[in-house]
């Protein structure tokens, strides 16, 4: 026999409102979690910006970041695009990730070109901790399709697959020169309009719908800029016409003297040596003074519209209420692009330095100002390839105009973002076991707790024949161009790297390369001259970036 049970109405109405009390509170555990935003740039040098030297260049959404945020004074990536990309996603050393060289296919595990199964994105794992996540710009670690963002994570994408793309449409739409993709649809970018721009909008588009959800996000933004080809909107070009006329002589010491007084050199240090290759400014012709002081401008002018944009996010998340619980974090790939001579691409141009068709490049003449007072470029072992710019973001958790030493790395952003977001790193994921996480969190360093990254072991670096061991104050390296020569550079009294001292340290020296070859072992790195002897295969999907670059 069914009986009716019935409950007092005082009992039914306070489990209902248990019952609720319960769903809000859940609910607000979830927005609770932090949104997290990841500004990356390209090929922007360690003085590039205004918090760390650059009063020439007009970056005040930076410079409102750095006042109310922190910055690193030495924050290491891996010294070029994909290599640096693929550590950035995953959390892993770039071999480990599969990208030891660049996004060519070299038939090795480590050097396949993509990112492996088993280095988890970071859109892969905050995913499982209930995040939204989007990405908009540059992907550079996967060409096929399968390996595209959306394939690896990402809810929404929209940006170019490759390491490099037009600001400006200058083809049909049957042959775009601009190939851009959108959720795994070709997208066309209408002429006039610039990328830099379209990557904000899209970005911001992202937020906005978004926020029909309970989910925090994570938004990953990549700019393609500065980086080649140098394009600039006429309105940002006009703010620098005439600005460098002093030449990058005068300039790269006042960015050094600009960065001591910011608080991110310290005054003890010197600015690296002069480079040779690059002709003084004064023993060139009127002519010639023209031609380059125009690069810069186009240049100072890609970098003014990324903080137009960062300006724009930041009013969003505003608007969208979302301001206090959001964190920021702003780096670049790797430091400013050298090379010598005018590089044109000659046979490519149809227009002017800066205009739509026109594939100028930056050189080390302007680059060693960029990097100032760091040495050497994009690419190379020391400080000016490895070194760039940090700062964080967080309202009411990071103290306003903090500088830490950090000596952080890529590595060291993935367990920061899974700490923040309470997102446990799977050992298993889609039934395959991944990769352990080799960084540490910064939030000790973030937060005031710690001045630098007590990680127990050094950091290591390897691309193309370069190599570099950080452990502690000491940086070994061995550049390529110098053949198995090691030097030894003392970063806490030398970070210029002008004074090698591995003679008088071959102690040092000797417990470094040991070091090396225990960490190449284990993250599949093979010698470089051994390496340039296998042949490149090519992926399935028809490369959609110029991959010399």
């Amino acid at each position: 026999m069914n009986q009716k049970i019935k409950f007092p109405v005082k009992a039914v109405g306070m489990a209902f409102t248990i019952i609720m009390l319960l769903g809000t509170n859940a609910w607000a555990q979830k927005k609770a979690k932090p949104n997290i935003v990841l500004v990356l740039v390209d090929d922007l040098g360690f003085s590039d910006i205004g918090p760390y030297g650059a009063a020439d260049i007009a970056t005040p959404n930076l410079d409102r970041l750095a006042a109310e945020g922190i910055r690193f004074k030495e924050f290491y990536n891996n010294s070029i695009c994909a290599p640096t990309r693929a550590s950035l996603l995953t959390g892993q050393y770039q071999h480990k990730a599969g990208v030891g060289f660049f996004n060519n296919n070299l038939g090795l595990p480590a050097y396949q070109g993509f990112l492996n199964k088993e280095s988890l994105t970071l859109a892969e794992v905050l995913k499982t901790a209930g995040y939204t996540t989007l990405m908009s710009g540059k992907w550079h670690v996967g060409d096929d399709e399968n390996q595209w963002p959306n394939q690896r994570g990402f809810d929404h994408f929209f940006g170019f697959i490759g390491g490099a793309s037009n600001y400006y449409e200058i083809g049909n739409q049957g042959k775009p020169t601009v190939p851009l993709v959108k959720d795994n649809k070709p997208f066309y970018l209408e002429p006039g309009k610039y990328l830099t721009e379209e990557i904000t909008n899209n970005a911001l588009g992202f937020l906005d719908d978004q926020q029909k959800t309970n989910k925090p996000f994570f938004l990953y933004l990549a700019y393609n800029a500065p980086h080649w080809p140098l394009q600039a909107l006429p309105a940002d070009l006009a703010k620098y016409k005439g600005k460098y006329k002093k030449g990058w002589d005068s300039l790269r010491i006042e960015r050094y003297q600009n960065a001591i007084k910011k608080g991110v050199i310290d005054a003890g240090q010197k600015i690296a040596v002069q480079d040779a290759q690059v002709k003084p400014w004064n023993k060139l012709t009127y002519d010639e003074q023209q031609y380059w002081q125009t690069r810069q401008e186009v240049y100072a002018s890609m970098i003014d519209h990324v903080d137009q944009g960062i300006g724009r996010l930041l009013a969003k998340l505003k608007a969208l209420k979302q301001d206090d619980n959001t964190i920021i974090i702003f780096i670049s790939d790797n430091g400013a692009q050298g090379g010598n001579g005018t590089r044109l691409y000659t046979s490519r141009n149809t227009g002017l330095v800066g205009t739509a068709g026109s594939y100028e490049t930056q050189n080390s003449n302007w680059s060693q100002t960029g990097n100032s007072p760091h040495r050497d470029y994009k690419g190379a072992p020391y400080e000016g390839g490895i070194s760039a710019p940090f700062i964080a973001w967080y309202p009411q958790k990071i103290k306003a105009s903090s500088i830490s030493q950090g000596t952080a790395h890529l590595i060291d952003l993935a367990p920061t973002f899974y700490e923040l977001a309470g997102a446990k790193y799977p050992s298993v994921l889609n039934g395959v076991s991944s990769n352990a996480l080799p960084g540490k969190s910064l939030l000790p360093v973030l937060t005031g707790k710690a001045g630098r990254v007590e990680r127990g072991e050094p950091l290591f670096w390897e691309r193309g024949g370069n190599k570099a061991v950080r452990d502690g104050d000491w940086k070994l390296v061995s550049s390529a161009a110098k053949g198995e020569k090691y030097e030894l550079f003392n970063i806490a009294e030398d970070r210029a790297e002008n004074l090698d001292v591995a003679a008088q340290h071959p102690d040092i020296v000797a417990r470094l390369k040991a070091a090396y070859a225990q960490w190449a072992e284990k993250n599949g790195v093979v010698d470089y001259n051994k390496l340039k002897s296998v042949p490149v295969r090519q992926q399935g999907a028809p490369n959609r970036g110029n991959q010399n670059f």
